[in-house]
């Protein structure tokens, strides 16, 4: 098994590769080592509050939704409510259905200083499969991650 340090330098190698502008990108399993390993790390999930309470929920995540239900209209609140809850110097991976929002959410956050921002590539649910189900074919539910339902 990989060391956190060389866990967070591969996070780190993926982003410049995809060209994000935040710390790092995570897979699922290497975001539940790092919350196990460090201690400032918190995992943020931006899902609206309907996917939480239908979908399933990560246990002590913070929950901030990054867009709301329904209509899916943005958050404005979403720095001001996140910062009131981390330090400034906190290690946030942030986690949304697919990795869409949260890779929004990681770089918001770093420009309102946060700078160990990290998203969860593939998200609490993952990619589709092949009949068009989602928490099967990667994600943080299929990795075998701690969740619980609503």
């Amino acid at each position: 098994m990989m060391d956190i340090t060389k866990i967070l330098e591969t996070a780190q190698n993926r982003a410049k590769e995809l060209g994000v502008c935040y710390k790092g990108a995570l897979l699922p399993s290497e975001a539940y080592r790092v919350l196990q390993a460090v201690p400032e790390a918190r995992i943020v999930d931006v899902r609206c509050r309907a996917e939480l309470d239908w979908v399933g929920r990560i246990p002590g995540a913070i929950e901030v939704e990054l867009l709301t239900y329904p209509g899916m209209q943005s958050n404005p609140g979403f720095p001001h409510q996140l910062s009131g809850q981390v330090a400034d110097d906190a290690v946030l991976l942030f986690i949304c259905r697919t990795g869409v929002r949260s890779d929004k959410a990681a770089t918001l956050m770093g420009q309102y200083g946060f700078t160990n921002c990290y998203n969860v590539l593939e998200g609490f649910e993952g990619e589709k499969d092949e009949i068009g189900h989602r928490g099967l074919k990667n994600g943080w539910k299929a990795a075998g991650l701690p969740w619980i339902q609503g």
